[in-house]
């Protein structure tokens, strides 16, 4: 059985370059997601947020393969993260983001098999899963630039990416997105690999 894996099917949104920052295209894709605010390293929250959204995803990929005979490896956790207050995350106040938490997900699962996985998943009495949704999500044109070290490094990185951006013909167009591509459960901080991106439009 053939395994969809959507990283190797678009490199060019999941493997930019480190060094040079890039324009792509950004298609329509569907996501689970769920919403919350406060800091990731300690919200309670955010850690029943990524249980659900993992384990609605799991329940779903399993059946895809079972039922449909469609495989695929369950995409990577994304985010998209913004603040009142858009310093708060070149200095780190973690206390004061928002977030939308998301997982890609198959196009050719449809709304009834969302709801038989929902129904299995449920039997594991995870506190957020009422808070999961199904929504698309399409950004068209974003700038992007590949991190690689620990979170709480990412701050440069982003920096440098808002001075591309003001020094550009672009202006910023949605939320700050990070696709994590790492394990940081089993990598060490140094090697965690981070897509950062940025939507924009022509000023």
């Amino acid at each position: 059985m053939e395994k969809v894996d959507f990283r190797t099917e678009r490199k060019d949104l999941y493997a930019p370059s480190t060094k040079h920052f890039a324009i792509v295209d950004v298609p329509e894709f569907t996501f689970l997601m769920i919403d919350g605010r406060g800091n990731p390293n300690t919200s309670a929250d955010y850690v029943a947020a990524l249980e659900a959204l993992y384990a609605l995803s799991y329940t779903a990929k399993f059946a895809s393969k079972n039922e449909l005979g469609r495989d695929y490896v369950v995409a990577p956790l994304e985010g998209l993260w913004w603040s009142d207050r858009r310093e708060s995350f070149t200095d780190r106040s973690k206390d004061e983001w928002q977030w939308t938490m998301m997982i890609r997900q198959p196009a050719w699962l449809t709304s009834e098999r969302w709801h038989a996985a929902r129904a299995k998943a449920a039997k594991k009495g995870l506190s957020a899963l009422d808070a999961v949704r199904l929504e698309s999500l399409r950004e068209g044109a974003s700038i992007q630039v590949m991190h690689i070290g620990s979170y709480d490094a990412e701050a440069p990185t982003i920096a440098r990416l808002h001075e591309w951006i003001a020094e550009s013909d672009y202006v910023e167009n949605g939320e700050h997105h990070e696709i994590y591509l790492g394990d940081p459960r089993k990598a060490a901080p140094e090697k965690l690999k981070t897509v950062l991106r940025q939507p924009v439009r022509v000023r």
